[in-house]
This record gives structure tokens, C-alpha cells and sequence, in this order.
């Protein structure tokens, strides 16, 4: 035999209209709060040098500006570097690093001055900043197919996700 128990609970619409709009209003805060979350570099490349390495290799020195416009830090884990060939294909190029970088500018004076800091993996750009940085890709491409191309693409890829692209203004 089973024991049956009447369930009625009686609603007033006052208290439970008040909840709902506080539910709503706690919500609406959250989304507000995570309004700035997203995070994506603006800017430019301001210089592309190029280098012959041998016949069939290069490497490109690319001086961007960026700015970070958002409320939050922009931390970087991973730094691309690709050229569309005078053919549209696109191509990938291999980051160098820093300590390769300056052995570069030693061995080629040809390339100039080296002006800026390569941007590393865990660089934090802090928010609201305006930041002149570098890289260096080697392609294994002649020097004369790294001039001809159609534009070069620097990517910087944050650590929660969100990708932005820097693009050769030809």
C-alpha cells in the first residue's frame, strides 16, 4: 500500500516574479562583466626585410605595431608568420628565435638595424598598450619568391584562443 502524500503548495506571484528578475538581473551582470573578455590585436606591419639564406632558403624580418584595445591582457602562445605567393598559395613560414634573430643581424649587416624585440610565446601585452615587436620566419623558398609574393600574414594566437592577423598592406 502506498502512502500518498497531497502536495499543494500555494504560488504567490509576487515572490516568484521577484526571483525570475533577480535570476535575470544576476545573468545580465555576468554577460556585462565578460563584455571586454575578448581579446584580439590591432595593427600593422610597419617593415618587411628579406635575406637570402642559400638557393632555395630565405628568411623574412617583419616590424609590426600592435595595440591591444581590450580590458584584459593579451598573452601570446604562438607567433606565425605565412606569405601568399604570386600565385595566391599559401605558405608557412618557421619562426626563428630571439637568440637566431640577433645572430642574423650579425652575420647579414645588409639587414640594418635590428629595431624591436621579437615577440616570444607568455609575452603579455598588457591592455590598452600600443606595442613595436618583430619576427623572423625562414621559408624555404628563393629570395626572389619571398619578394615576389602577394602579401605576408603575421599571426599571434593568445592562450584562451581567440587568433588575430596582422596583413601586408601591398
Amino acid at each position: 500500500m502506498a502512502l500518498k502524500i497531497p502536495i499543494n503548495i500555494p504560488v504567490n506571484p509576487v515572490p516568484l516574479a521577484v526571483g525570475l528578475v533577480v535570476v535575470v538581473f544576476a545573468i545580465g551582470g555576468v554577460f556585462y562583466m565578460q563584455r571586454g573578455a575578448h581579446v584580439e590585436l590591432n595593427g600593422s606591419i610597419l617593415k618587411i626585410r628579406t635575406q637570402a639564406m642559400d638557393e632555395n632558403s630565405s628568411v623574412a624580418v617583419v616590424d609590426f605595431r600592435f595595440v591591444n584595445p581590450s580590458d584584459y591582457n593579451f598573452v601570446v602562445r604562438e607567433v606565425g608568420v605565412a606569405i601568399e605567393d604570386k600565385d595566391g598559395k599559401p605558405v608557412d613560414g618557421a619562426t626563428v628565435s630571439e637568440l637566431d634573430a640577433r645572430r642574423l643581424f650579425e652575420y647579414y649587416p645588409q639587414l640594418g638595424q635590428k629595431f624591436n624585440d621579437s615577440l616570444l610565446m607568455k609575452s603579455k601585452i598588457p591592455p590598452h598598450q600600443t606595442l613595436d615587436r618583430m619576427i623572423v620566419a625562414r621559408f624555404e623558398l628563393p629570395e626572389s619568391a619571398l619578394e615576389s609574393r602577394r602579401s605576408l600574414i603575421v599571426r599571434v594566437v593568445d592562450v584562451d584562443g581567440p587568433t588575430s592577423e596582422l596583413r601586408e598592406k601591398k
